[in-house]
């Protein structure tokens, strides 16, 4: 574990300056980490920031990189004009990260800073991800994968740098939880982000609230379906979803796991959520 940092560190050593695509997860923080320890001549972290990321992400990223001392900007994107990406189609991953990416190699490119970077695991690699494919066309590269470091990898070394996302539940954009070809809208974003965070406050640290239309399907981690199922429980989700704009609410018994959107793209394959930032 140890020599695969060592390595990390080492490739890192090589570039004078560096572009961090950055969201605040344990992947871009552990990477960011990396680089700030090893004082490259210049290193920034980029956020990207659209209506498919809730802002206390954004907050998050903003305190993560602050509280390890590296430089960040944030860049803003209506990807909502993106018709390619609302359409929604199995290459929206890929649209959406060819824009956001785009942004990211642009301000680089206009501050002097030669190489550009992203948290991009080994795990990664064996999923369906054309978000990928964008990354490599503009040029990122993807150390992490690169040294083979896994999800795992980089959590036990995230607790051992004393990263505070060591532990961090996974996140994904909100596009994940609209079923593919489904038109993405503004308002199913906002009442996505509201459903999730609601139910964030009510302790389900670690939730997906799937979209279909006005129906939700809410997924918790399968050790907590039987407290969300509560008669409790369900006295203040019911209400709160309705005011929201849901017109049924329906618990997924089986329990929240990854990329159950992907399931109807890749029958047979499940895997992670497709466009799931790092």
């Amino acid at each position: 574990m140890n020599q695969k940092l060592i390595n990390l560190e080492t490739r890192l050593r090589q570039l004078p300056s560096v572009a961090v695509a950055f969201s605040g997860g344990v992947d871009s923080s552990f990477l960011l980490a990396a680089a700030k320890k090893i004082n490259p001549k210049r290193l920034l972290a980029v956020t990207v920031s659209s209506c498919f990321v809730p802002q206390r992400e954004i907050a998050f990223a903003r305190k993560i990189a602050g509280s390890l001392g590296v430089e960040q900007i944030c860049l803003e994107v209506n990807i909502l004009e993106n018709l390619k990406v609302v359409k929604n189609t199995r290459e929206r991953c890929y649209h959406c990260k060819l824009a956001m990416f785009s942004l990211i190699k642009a301000k680089a490119r206009d501050l002097g800073i030669a190489t550009l970077v992203h948290g991009v695991n080994l795990d990664d690699l064996k999923d369906f991800r054309p978000g990928l494919k964008a990354a490599e066309e503009l040029g990122f590269h993807s150390p992490l994968a690169d040294e083979g470091l896994t999800k795992s990898d980089i959590r036990r070394l995230s607790r051992q740098l004393g990263l505070e996302t060591w532990d961090k539940p996974s996140q994904s954009c909100l596009a994940t939880r609209i079923p593919c070809n489904e038109k993405i809208t503004q308002e199913a974003l906002v009442r996505i982000d509201a459903a999730e965070s609601f139910l964030q406050d009510l302790g389900f640290a670690k939730v997906r609230v799937r979209c279909h239309k006005r129906i939700a399907r809410i997924e918790v981690e399968p050790d907590q379906v039987p407290s969300v199922s509560t008669i409790e429980m369900s006295k203040k989700i019911l209400p709160a979803f309705a005011r929201m704009g849901f017109e049924q609410t329906h618990i997924d018994m089986d329990g929240y796991k990854t990329g159950k959107m992907n399931h109807e793209i890749l029958p047979g394959q499940p895997g992670k959520d497709i466009c799931h930032p790092a």
